[in-house]
């Protein structure tokens, strides 16, 4: 019986000393250099398009004869050193047999599995790795985007969102109520996600941290008011928007920018949509974008909490003091 190879850094085959991100059905552009096992970091900022080759695979081992085949080979002698190994084999399973039997609970941990191709034994012991996107366990009170190497603070009142790996990390507020506009009634009163940026369109020089975010600012609008993914208008459309501010800001000690808009919708009070873009704090750098949805009104989040949140982002496993300042470095 076998199942999916899980998600984790494995050797890139295209690329001797790096590793690359698999997230469980096919290679991504997530790569780093290869890591010490004792000291482990966060993955680093993806640096190329998905590369198109094959899934991991197993090398081949040396049989005893020396040639290069999964199995043993070699003549008689092959043989009767495949025997003996076969035997020892046989007596160490018997020893570790007996003894869980016996009761004795103080055995070390098998190491990881190697990396293996599409499927793998159903008994093996490799553990996946981190999912891009989840927090880690260790600090619940933050929302942790492992593929860019950063983490937020999660405000009082607000939850991590369990989603599909890829889908980047998000957390939005613990209540929902019934759309405004119709069609749903799972809306809820903010939500912020933190997703590597979409260069794929970029034309004509390098993109900039201002560049993405003015580009960027009417599509987290029309994500958070205007339209969903299944075409439903629950706030009735956006109807109108203006610009409530767009300025240079520090985060995580990176030079970034933002743009927050106010949009009029056709039901409901409306809210607030920003964009805030900066170089990621792994690897290369490449740009983060952190959009943000505030509903207006009463019921909606403290408009000052855009700015607590952006605030606390920080580098992950920094200390307070590495975090983003969050405070303009520029003219507005």
């Amino acid at each position: 019986m076998s199942m999916t190879t899980p998600p984790g850094w494995y050797p890139d085959p295209h690329a001797p000393g790096a590793e690359r991100w698999w997230d469980g059905t096919a290679w991504t552009a997530h790569t780093r250099a290869v890591q010490v096992p004792a000291a482990p970091v966060a993955p680093t900022a993806p640096v190329a398009p998905t590369a198109g080759f094959g899934p991991p695979t197993v090398p081949l081992h040396r049989s005893a004869a020396g040639s290069a085949a999964p199995g043993g080979g070699g003549g008689g002698r092959g043989r009767r050193i495949a025997a003996l190994s076969a035997a020892a084999v046989v007596l160490v399973a018997a020893v570790a047999t007996g003894t869980v039997l016996l009761g004795k609970d103080d055995d070390p941990a098998p190491p990881d599995a190697a990396p293996g191709s599409p499927t793998v034994a159903a008994s093996a012991t490799e553990e996946p790795g981190p999912s891009p996107g989840k927090s880690e366990e260790a600090d619940p009170g933050r929302l942790t985007d492992q593929l860019n190497g950063i983490s937020l603070p999660i405000p009082d009142g607000w939850t991590e969102s369990d989603r599909a790996l890829g889908s980047g990390a998000t957390m939005y507020t613990d209540v929902t109520y019934d759309c405004p506009g119709g069609g749903s009634p799972l809306c809820r009163h903010g939500q912020v996600t933190s997703v590597t940026a979409d260069l794929s369109g970029a034309t004509g020089g390098a993109a900039t941290a201002r560049s993405v975010a003015e580009k960027d600012i009417g599509k987290a609008a029309d994500a958070a008011y205007d339209e969903d993914a299944l075409g439903n208008r629950t706030h009735g459309g956006i109807t109108s928007h203006s610009v409530v501010k767009a300025q240079n800001v520090a985060v995580a000690g990176r030079a970034g920018y933002l743009v927050r808009w106010k949009v009029v919708t056709g039901a409901g009070p409306g809210g607030y949509v920003q964009s805030l873009v900066f170089p990621s704090t792994a690897g290369t750098g490449a740009l983060v974008v952190v959009r943000f949805a505030f509903d207006a009104g009463p019921d909606g989040p403290d408009l000052a909490e855009m700015d607590r949140i952006t605030a606390g982002i920080r580098a992950i496993g920094g200390d307070a003091t590495s975090g983003g300042v969050g405070s303009s470095i520029g003219p507005d």
